[in-house]
């Protein structure tokens, strides 16, 4: 079996893989995300929404490989975000906000992006970078028509002011999608296909990843 630590505390993704057989460990990777986008797009390395969460991804995964619990295991960082009106939208934290974004994006539909980058720890060498790869995977998501009234009620919930996007497929925002176009996976924020492609570039069979 293949130990893979997870550089993420969302629920969300911790259930997918646990729904896809896999047990993995969880390690917080602490990564302020607000300053380092400001620093890439200062430094021009970001001006798509794809670029974003790769370079997120990536830096979660790294701060996590000195953690003793990333010792011989294989890592993943994943960030989500969606990109609307050629903006990116990542959490809203608060209410105004997921409101007004759920006004703008109901009847139509924006593309949700979620950046991975893997990483080989399993025999770290002192002073290498271990083997890595990454990459990023969209769906194209089509927002129901919803009311005012639903708007209200589901903000009040709290759940969307936690989540990219403001919605979840997985949670009480899926009554509110009308249909998606790509792989479902990669709207909770962590596509099963991608890290399987990943892995295997790395040289892990993915069922060693399995703990069923």
């Amino acid at each position: 079996m293949t130990r893979l630590v997870l550089a993420s505390t969302s629920p969300a993704r911790l259930a997918l893989l646990r729904a896809g057989g896999i047990e993995p460990t969880t390690i917080s990777p602490g990564v302020d995300e607000e300053a380092l986008t400001a620093r890439s797009i200062e430094a021009g390395l970001i001006d798509t929404t794809a670029h974003m969460v790769q370079i997120l991804a990536k830096a979660k995964a790294e701060a996590v490989l000195n953690h003793p619990d990333a010792a011989g295991a294989i890592v993943i960082g994943c960030d989500s975000s969606l990109d609307f009106d050629g903006k990116a939208l990542g959490k809203p934290h608060e209410a105004d906000v997921a409101r007004d974004r759920w006004r703008s994006m109901r009847g139509r539909a924006g593309t949700l992006f979620s950046g991975h980058w893997v990483i080989d720890n399993r025999n770290p060498v002192a002073g290498q970078l271990p083997p890595a790869a990454g990459r990023v995977s969209s769906t194209i998501v089509h927002f129901a028509d919803i009311s005012d009234a639903e708007i209200e009620a589901y903000v009040a919930t709290g759940e969307p002011l936690k989540v990219a996007g403001a919605f979840t497929i997985d949670g009480l925002g899926g009554a509110f999608l009308r249909s998606i176009e790509g792989d479902a996976h990669t709207v909770i924020g962590l596509s099963l296909p991608v890290l399987r492609e990943l892995v295997i570039s790395l040289g892990v069979e993915y069922p060693s990843l399995w703990n069923k």
